[in-house]
């Protein structure tokens, strides 16, 4: 494939790369530059999204194709992750700028972050060689360590940066170790060359590659027994990078997993299906028992990101096209109940304008602000798997893709720590609607931040059900596109 053809598969990346490097000059030439980077940080990310929805539409890629001598693919795979991650960080942006103003504190900086954030989660999710899968991730977690000590006056938020970046650094370097052993017992750094390579068996130095590759993505998307830094970063980063935290770059993280699983080490897949197996039981069981003691509200949330990481590999598990669009269409809810949530959290401020972060903060919740804790109420019941809500089809497909793969006792394992999460999900209930107000909430809140929980309401509601015709079709066929061996 010629140079044309491979920027204009590329287009998203270089459109975001662009505005971020224009940004970059604003930000250092002019003053008060944040809302304007951020309107433009929101503009060039729709522009992405149409580009990347063009592509996922147009018939003449529908077996996919290569870009710079197979560094990267453009498929439906990589094009449905790159939706989610774009359209996720559009509703950051949304709702952040109110929460930095208040202290001063928002700079343009702020979005040109999130921009070379979302250049590098789209190139993890579309590499099909270690090297570009490097550099994307690289990328991603440089900006992501920015992010969270981005108040840098606030100690909790310096410490958040600080923990982040050097668990980060060993993630990476067990990722970079594993990528070299896979060389190594491979002679190549495409995912075909080593798929091929790998396809008579693994020997012992190359299955350890594979085991800390895994290992070093398993950091990223917060599984355990990697998990132990997620808890303090989700508390102590400032709300709005904790909710792009929690949505873009997990969405980033688990795609990369499954491409990696499935094209480079899908000849394998006993090698890592056991690892993987593991990896979602000990979630889901960790992340439903470790947020009971929590009072924090985004230690909790932190925990239930773990505990969805779980479910969402019990899909990856499988290793079968129904198992990976199962994970797609998890994602995507899971996505939207995230984002709703932390735009909740954003919305619960005292008189003062301080955050509201704990339970005892939200007592008597359903008194003072009504529509703000029914909101709540359907996204933590969606969060918790409760029909007729939305949040029940991610957790029913995934279940069914591991029945029909005959995992039927991870799937049971999955259901019943399922009604040991709904435990603290229903405790957000009781404390809003039947506890005794502590603090005065304000009443008022953004427009962009009602529109943000509306929405999001809106799809977690039986009316998301509508969706799944649509949904179901789009995460079946990317799934097939990542089992199509080019």
């Amino acid at each position: 494939m010629d140079y044309a053809s491979s920027f204009y598969i590329i287009a998203p990346e270089l459109m975001l790369t662009g505005a971020a490097l224009v940004l970059l000059l604003f930000a250092a030439w002019m003053r008060d530059a944040a809302k304007l980077a951020t309107v433009v940080a929101i503009t060039a990310l729709f522009g992405a999204v149409f580009w990347t929805g063009h592509l996922l539409l147009d018939p003449s890629f529908d077996l996919a194709a290569d870009a710079f001598g197979g560094l990267y693919r453009m498929d439906d795979f990589g094009s449905v992750a790159k939706l989610l991650i774009y359209l996720a960080t559009i509703a950051c942006l949304v709702v952040t700028p109110r929460y930095f103003e208040r202290r001063g504190a928002y700079r343009a900086e702020y979005p040109v972050l999130l921009l070379l954030n979302a250049v590098g989660m789209g190139m993890m999710v579309s590499a099909v060689d270690l090297m570009t899968l490097y550099i994307g991730l690289e990328l991603s977690s440089l900006s992501s360590y920015v992010l969270a000590a981005f108040l840098r006056d606030d100690t909790k938020s310096s410490e958040a940066g600080l923990k982040y970046f050097i668990l980060g650094a060993l993630a990476s370097g067990i990722i970079l170790y594993g990528m070299s052993l896979v060389y190594g017992f491979s002679g190549t750094t495409q995912y075909s060359g080593i798929r091929l390579a790998f396809a008579d068996g693994l020997s012992a130095g190359a299955l350890f590659g594979v085991v800390f590759v895994l290992a070093g993505l398993a950091f990223k998307i917060a599984a355990v027994p990697f998990h132990m830094w997620t808890p303090d970063v989700y508390e102590g980063a400032p709300t709005p990078v904790t909710a792009f935290f929690a949505s873009a770059p997990k969405v980033a993280a688990v795609a990369m997993l499954a491409r990696m699983a499935i094209d480079a080490f899908g000849a394998q897949t006993d090698a890592w299906q056991q690892i993987v197996i593991f990896a979602a039981m000990a979630s889901i069981v960790v992340g439903a028992l470790g947020a009971i003691g929590q009072e924090n509200l985004k230690r909790v949330l932190a925990y239930s990101s773990i505990n969805n990481v779980g479910f969402i590999l019990i899909g990856l598990a499988t290793a079968t096209p129904e198992g990976v669009s199962a994970v797609l269409v998890y994602l995507a809810i899971y996505v939207v109940m995230t984002i709703g949530a932390f735009t909740a959290v954003l919305m619960l401020r005292d008189r003062e304008g301080e955050q509201l972060e704990t339970f005892t903060d939200i007592a008597g919740l359903s008194t003072i602000r009504p529509a703000v804790a029914w909101g709540v109420l359907l996204l933590m019941f969606s969060l918790a798997g409760i029909p007729p809500l939305f949040g029940f089809w991610g957790k029913f497909v995934v279940f069914q893709a591991a029945v029909q793969a005959d995992m039927i006792i991870l799937a049971a394992i999955g259901i019943a720590a399922s009604v040991i999460g709904a435990f603290y999900y229903l405790k957000f209930v009781k404390v809003m609607f039947f506890d005794e107000p502590v603090r005065e909430a304000e009443t008022q809140s953004p427009v962009g931040h009602w529109a943000v929980l509306g929405i999001c309401v809106l799809i977690v509601s039986p009316l998301g059900y509508l969706l799944t015709p649509w949904l179901g079709a789009i995460a079946d066929g990317a799934a097939a596109s990542l089992f199509t061996i080019v």
